[in-house]
């Protein structure tokens, strides 16, 4: 690969982002009656909520609430209400592409474009091993089109290094809920948040992330439940918690370890759930043996009499749910921060029972189905081990291949990306993956993708790392393919084929099919329709840890979503998990894990003595590559800015708007000063939406935990400079990003 084949100004000249606007005259602005109104699912978090879009002349033009979803009911946040900004937009791809040094992407025809990538993965495979030919996907897919990835890669594509977006979110409370558990699922219905008398939200920057989930946490507080929120920032939850426990990037389970410590010294503890239905208290205890309090407060940075109020309320409640997101799990110690809050709900019992429960936040659309069922390095379809013999003969078999002939594990997302640059990995298929804005230290991911032989992506925009293309093919949004998705609850869901992709996109199974059959593996994806998939797919999972056996296309639109495990399809679906005290493990207890605290991989230090963290904003979502295209998203937050407390502000002079280059061992980039009130005096915050110039990911530290190979977004050390320069003078490239385009 070379660099761009044009300057980026060119190529988003012709491919955006460009913010779309609603004309006056749409149905939604201006209603009248629409040709269809289709209830479907936001295509944006985890929580996927219920929608109905309208269609007028076979286009989505707008959306009415779906009151009867029982999870939203009708709510949508600001992402949800303008999310069908996304179709008839100009951005749009509507053929395949080659990439024209000197002119940029020119439009071609499918077969070309089929030739061309099946020519150049043979062409690689056969100079340097299977192997040397990659896959990266997205969770923001079907579980139909997730399940269709893993077998694609394993049997067409015939390598092990496949690996997903998910990457970035899920894995380490996967891991931690595997090792706990023995099953990677929130343990019960967000129903049970109303009646939780206590609940903890850490590392979950809900109000902004996930809106909708806002009101069941309203609910319970309605209902008297006290609120515990673990964030470095000052959050909106944690505005209104009764209690907020401001700590220190990386320390979380130094916290966490800490409230283990003063539950077992007060004895808020549930010997008779710890002495029957669980293993390793006493390692766990030992672990934590000397957290006291003010070693705590050191650490952490939390006043010891906040700790222990927290513990003492948490310690003491009859029912309760913990919940966490990505602020605990995207650290070189994710695994060990979600154990540390699972040893907190075994030590108390809660969990199985009414109103008790823990759980993670999913943050991308089909991030829980997305793991279970396809498209990870280490996994096969329910969510079954790819270095099990069993499990993987059980799976040869439903495929039709020896169990000789699948590949073993392979590398994740980043690892893939390390591979690249050692040379290792010559080519690249993607499908909903921006690498080159969602990874860390994201210049070693340009440097990759300009030293691949060929690199090949799917996709409805064109991306920043579509920009190092040698093929684009075009794909479809969301609304355009029936099939399902798994919400953060376990909850299976319905997605409509509401309209047909536009001009000569095609659906990302037909793609995938037709690459198939081109490599010669035509014979085992001759789908003739999601639902044909999805009962593969539930085959696939029978018996396993993410049993999807008894859910039906029918089932799910009866009941509006069924519960996994469902062995069944007289089973009704499980919302609450181990009611019967029976865990998915060995010895049917669950696990408790020591977590003797760790640092971060990198702490401030003379140079670099401010923290920076990561996160983001009500407005976008994940790399903004959908939601920086719809104009009153980009509105409500333009660019990214450099949230900074006013006494660490103070001290460098900085004002608001000033415009200040923030430096890691990475790299620099420049930002404009947000000085807030809510956040540690110590510590800076940056969302990551962006790309080019403005992506903070150019500085994230690219350390990995050793167990789920996430990245450690949440923590690493920095140092600010004035520029004497003010907001607006950053980049050309924003200015190209700010154009109004109303279609």
């Amino acid at each position: 690969m070379a660099k761009l084949p044009v300057s980026a100004e060119e190529i988003i000249n012709i491919f955006g982002p460009h913010q779309h606007y609603p004309n006056k005259g749409t149905v939604r602005s201006n209603p009248q009656n629409p040709d269809a109104l289709i209830k479907t699912h936001c295509c944006f978090c985890g929580l996927q909520c219920g929608i109905q879009l309208k269609v007028k002349d076979k286009k989505v033009v707008g959306f009415e609430p779906w009151n009867d979803f029982p999870f939203n009911e009708g709510r949508l946040c600001p992402k949800g209400v303008q999310r069908y900004m996304q179709d008839n937009h100009p951005d749009r791809l509507l053929s395949p592409y080659k990439r024209v040094d000197g002119k940029g992407f020119v439009p071609i025809e499918w077969d070309e474009a089929y030739d061309v990538v099946v020519k150049e993965i043979r062409r690689i495979q056969e100079q340097y091993g299977k192997n040397s030919f990659a896959m990266l996907s997205g969770v923001s897919l079907t579980n139909e089109k997730s399940y269709m990835i893993g077998k694609f890669a394993r049997v067409a594509l015939k390598t092990a290094n496949l690996d997903y977006n998910g990457r970035l979110c899920m894995v380490s409370a996967g891991a931690g809920n595997k090792k706990a558990f023995g099953m990677d699922r929130s343990s019960n219905s967000w129903a049970d948040l109303a009646h939780a008398e206590v609940i903890i939200i850490t590392g979950a920057n809900v109000s902004e992330c996930f809106p909708v989930l806002t009101h069941k946490i309203w609910e319970a507080r309605d209902n008297g439940a006290k609120l515990i929120v673990i964030d470095p920032r000052q959050i909106p939850i944690a505005r209104t918690a009764d209690i907020h426990l401001p700590i220190k990037p990386g320390t979380d389970s130094a916290l966490t370890n800490t409230m283990l410590k003063v539950l077992i010294d007060n004895n808020w503890l549930d010997h008779d759930f710890i002495n029957n239905h669980t293993s390793g208290f006493e390692e766990a205890a030992e672990a934590v043996k000397d957290c006291t309090l003010e070693w705590g407060e050191e650490v952490t940075g939390v006043p010891a009499e906040l700790i222990y109020k927290a513990a003492e309320m948490w310690g003491k409640a009859k029912t309760s749910f913990l919940m966490h997101a990505r602020g605990i799990e995207h650290h070189s110690k994710g695994v060990q921060n979600v154990s540390s809050c699972i040893n907190l709900v075994l030590a108390t019992g809660r969990i199985g029972k009414p109103y008790c429960g823990y759980g993670t936040i999913t943050g991308q659309g089909n991030g829980q189905g997305g793991r279970e069922h396809g498209h990870k390095c280490d996994q096969l379809p329910g969510n079954r081990d790819i270095e099990n013999p069993e499990h993987r003969r059980f799976v040869a078999d439903i495929w039709g291949i020896k169990e000789e002939d699948m590949p073993g594990k392979g590398l994740s997302a980043y690892e893939i990306i390390e591979a690249i640059n050692r040379g290792e990995i010559k080519g690249l298929l993607s499908i909903c993956f921006n690498p080159l804005v969602s990874l860390p230290n994201n210049n070693n991911v340009r440097a990759a993708l300009e030293k691949l032989e060929f690199y090949a992506g799917i996709d409805f925009f064109l991306s920043e790392t579509l920009r190092h293309a040698n093929i684009i093919l075009a794909g479809s949004l969301q609304e355009e393919e029936e099939g399902t998705t798994t919400s953060a609850e376990g909850r299976v869901i319905r997605i409509r084929a509401v309209v047909a992709p536009p001009g000569k996109a095609k659906r990302d199974s037909e793609i995938i099919m037709e690459l198939a059959r081109r490599l010669g593996e035509g014979d085992k994806f001759s789908y003739k329709n999601s639902e044909e998939t999805f009962n593969e797919l539930r085959r696939a999972s029978k018996g396993s840890a993410a049993d999807y056996y008894g859910i039906t296309y029918g089932r799910i639109e009866r009941n509006l979503g069924i519960f996994w495990p469902c062995p069944s399809e007289e089973h009704p679906g499980t919302p609450r998990l181990w009611e019967d005290r029976q865990f998915n493990t060995n010895d049917k207890k669950a696990h408790f894990n020591p977590t003797p605290y760790k640092k971060p991989m990198e702490e401030p230090d003379e140079e670099y003595p401010i923290v920076l963290t990561t996160g983001r904003v009500v407005s976008q979502y994940l790399s903004g590559s959908q939601t920086r295209r719809i104009g009153k998203l980009v509105d409500i937050y333009p660019e990214p800015l450099l949230e900074i407390h006013p006494k660490l502000a103070a001290q460098y002079g900085i004002q608001e708007n000033d415009l200040i280059k923030v430096s890691t061992r990475r790299g620099s980039a420049l930002f404009p000063a947000n000085v807030v009130e809510t956040i540690r005096e110590d510590t800076v915050f940056i969302p990551y939406h962006w790309g080019g110039v403005n992506s903070v990911n150019q500085l994230t530290i690219d350390a990995l935990d050793p167990v789920s190979k996430i990245p450690e977004f949440k923590v690493c050390a920095c140092k600010l400079e004035k520029t004497g320069r003010k907001k607006g003078e950053n980049s050309k490239e924003l200015a190209n990003q700010s154009r109004d385009i109303q279609y």
